[in-house]
Formats: structure tokens, C-alpha cells, sequence
């Protein structure tokens, strides 16, 4: 059984709309030149999650995350009209975590005071690179100074608590290079970062006509390196790409790598609800125009799908894997229902290949399992015992 009373609620937001579909990019995001239909927008949001609602037993939202496409392209007062709605339909914890993408090239001077008026209190900038050259082959439209500037807005409006994304392997990348932009990020000093590798996902610009990226033993080369100066500067890995001062992990996104419950509202949203004895995953209408449509027509703005038990260990595991701390047998078993036995063959599998280890009930990837995290996961993909 489903441990439903302990399990975190969080509400993820998808704005869809960029001003540029940046050429690795395979987020649901849509180019948008004209006024953007901010107001019809909102409603939409609220009507979704009305739909939802009934789904979360009651619980109170633990934490919001505002994702894109490009959230810092919708204005603070539609921000604050949104959360007010929310707010007004269900109960929020009192110390919730509210967190909002921002484009450093698309903010306006003084965005950032109205969002936190508006109950905004964590950034997660998109700098991805402090290479102009670097960012101009990632379609970005930004330059390294607009994420200084930024930095700078964000402390001025009272934000004490934001991320900056950084990506490495880019395009002729050295490792010289990727360490300048670790040290770029160490004088702005945000208390997270999030350093991850750039891949070509199928359906983007890259996929097609792929960059000239660092071979495997350059870019592990530059992770490790990368990550020993992350280390001197503070930050502690607590997930594979997520690097945070003490204190300042993001809540949002633990709960997702420890498989507890999250509605997702908006064009292309994903959500995960559990009941006792089931697990729902919600999807919503991808394109804008077609959500905005169906929410004018009171249409349903998107589909379930139950998870059969038989699915739950590859997906907790898919989530849990990318922790350091890994999970405990409580947890496995509060979040997927299902008894710890039933993952039995794998576990011993993963454990005799030196993917995993196990100290005091808490099970772990090893510096090998997070190294080749695919390859571990894997490994559950097979039928549990049920």
C-alpha cells in the first residue's frame, strides 16, 4: 500500500512559450513573437488545476516550480494572479518553495522585485555558459554579461536562494575553458548550481546536424575536474547534474528523484498521483493554441494512465538512482507500495557489479554506478517479483 498521507505534494507550471528555440533544446517550448496571451493563459492554468485537485487527496503543495519554454517572459502581475488563484484553491505550506526559470536575456529591469512581491522566492537562471562565442553556437540570446547583470537583480530584489545552470562538453569545449566557467559561477556565488552535460536528444537542430562535442574521455575529464572545483568551492553533489551550499538543495526536484506526488498543469505537463492501491501519471495537450482551445471549450485538457505495480521499481529506481544518498527500503516501499523483496534479483546484480552498496538499510550507487547511471538503472527494467 501506497503511503499517501507522507507523501510531499508539489505543482509544476509549464510555460511554454522562448523567444528562440535554442537548437539542443527538447522541451515542450514554442517560438512566440506576438503579445503573449498571458490572461487566457492563467485561467487556462486555473481550470487545470481544478481538474486535478480531486487527485491530491486533500494535501497541501510543498513546493511550485515555474518551468519552460521561458517563464521570465510572462509578466509579474500575471505571476501574482496565478498564485493568488492558487492559493485560493488550495493550501500551500508555509514555508513553500516557489521557483522561477529565468532567461538571463529576457528580463526586463526590475522583474525580479515584482516577482518576489508575488511570492516568488527562488530564481533558477539559465546561463548554461560564460563563453560568448560558446553561447552564440547554443542559439542562446544572452551574453555572459546579462547573467552578471542578473545576478546582480536578484540580490537587489531580496532572493538569497537561486541556481545557475551551467552545461559542459559544449562544442570544441576545453576543459580550461569549462573550468572558467565553473569560476564565473563561483564570483556570483549562487548557493546551488546545476552542471550537466550537453546531449543531442532526438527531435532538435543538433540531433540532426550535430556540433563537434568533446569525445567520452574529455568530457569525463572535464567532470571530474569541474566537479573537484565545485567541491573547493563549497558545493556538495546531492543529485547527478545538482550541486548546493548546505541548506539549499532544491526541494522541488528531491521530490521528484524520491518519487513522491507532483501535478503538473499547463501545455505538455506532466503529473504523478498516487492513491493507496494505485498510481496515476497525468499528460496534458502539448501544443498552446490546442490547450488554450480545449480550456475555452471546457474540454478535458489532457489524459491518465495508471502505473501497474509491475512498472513502479524501474521507475522509482529511475528517480532514486541519480542520489547519492540513494533510498532506504522505507521509502522504496511508502512510495511504490510494493515490498523491497520484490526487487531482490536486481538489487543482488547491481550490488555483485560494484553499481551499488548498501550501508545501515540505505542502498546507494557507488562513484561506478553514478558514473554509468544508464547501465545501472537498467538493470530494473526487468519483471519484479510480485
Amino acid at each position: 500500500m501506497i503511503d499517501v498521507a507522507r507523501m510531499p505534494l508539489a505543482l509544476y507550471i509549464h510555460l511554454p512559450w522562448c523567444v528562440r528555440k535554442c537548437p539542443y533544446c527538447d522541451f515542450n517550448s514554442h517560438v512566440h513573437k506576438d503579445v503573449l496571451p498571458e490572461a487566457e493563459y492563467v485561467k487556462a492554468l486555473l481550470l487545470d488545476f481544478d481538474a486535478d485537485l480531486p487527485l491530491a487527496g486533500g494535501r497541501q503543495i510543498d513546493t511550485v516550480f515555474f518551468g519552460g519554454g521561458t517563464p521570465s517572459l510572462f509578466a509579474p502581475e500575471s505571476i501574482d494572479a496565478l498564485l493568488r488563484g492558487l492559493r485560493q484553491r488550495a493550501g500551500f505550506a508555509s514555508d513553500v518553495e516557489i521557483t522561477l526559470e529565468a532567461n538571463p536575456g529576457a528580463i526586463e529591469h526590475g522583474r525580479f522585485s515584482g516577482y518576489y512581491a508575488a511570492g516568488v522566492n527562488r530564481i533558477s537562471l539559465g546561463a548554461q555558459t560564460f563563453d560568448a562565442a560558446k553561447l552564440m553556437a547554443l542559439g542562446r540570446i544572452h551574453g555572459p554579461e546579462d547573467t552578471y547583470r542578473a545576478a546582480g537583480e536578484l540580490s537587489a530584489a531580496g532572493f538569497s536562494n537561486f541556481n545557475v545552470d551551467l552545461m559542459y562538453a559544449l562544442p570544441h569545449q576545453t576543459v580550461a575553458e569549462a573550468l572558467f566557467d565553473v569560476s564565473c559561477v563561483a564570483q556570483i556565488a549562487p548557493p546551488h548550481v546545476s552542471h550537466y552535460q550537453l546531449t543531442l536528444e532526438p527531435g532538435t537542430v543538433f540531433y540532426t546536424r550535430p556540433p563537434v562535442l568533446p569525445d567520452d574521455e574529455l568530457a569525463e575529464e572535464i567532470q571530474v575536474k569541474a566537479h573537484a572545483r565545485l567541491v573547493a568551492h563549497g558545493y556538495r553533489q546531492y543529485e547527478i547534474s545538482a550541486w548546493a551550499r548546505p541548506g539549499f538543495e532544491c526541494r522541488h526536484n528531491l521530490n521528484y528523484w524520491r518519487f513522491g506526488d507532483y501535478l503538473g498543469i499547463g501545455a505538455g505537463a506532466h503529473g504523478k498521483l498516487s492513491q493507496e492501491h494505485r498510481l496515476v501519471r497525468t499528460v496534458k495537450s502539448k501544443q498552446p493554441r490546442e490547450y488554450l482551445r480545449l480550456a475555452e471549450s471546457g474540454g478535458a485538457l489532457g489524459a491518465q494512465a495508471e502505473v501497474p505495480p509491475a512498472a513502479r521499481t524501474f521507475e522509482f529506481m529511475l528517480n532514486a538512482l541519480r542520489l547519492p544518498e540513494g533510498f532506504t527500503r522505507d521509502l522504496f516501499e511508502a512510495r511504490t507500495g510494493l515490498a523491497l523483496g520484490t526487487a531482490d534479483e536486481p538489487l543482488k546484480l547491481a550490488l555483485e557489479r560494484g553499481l551499488m552498496a548498501v550501508e545501515a538499510e540505505r542502498f546507494f550507487p557507488t562513484a561506478l554506478g553514478l558514473r554509468f547511471l544508464n547501465d545501472l538503472q537498467i538493470i530494473f527494467l526487468t519483471e519484479p517479483v510480485l
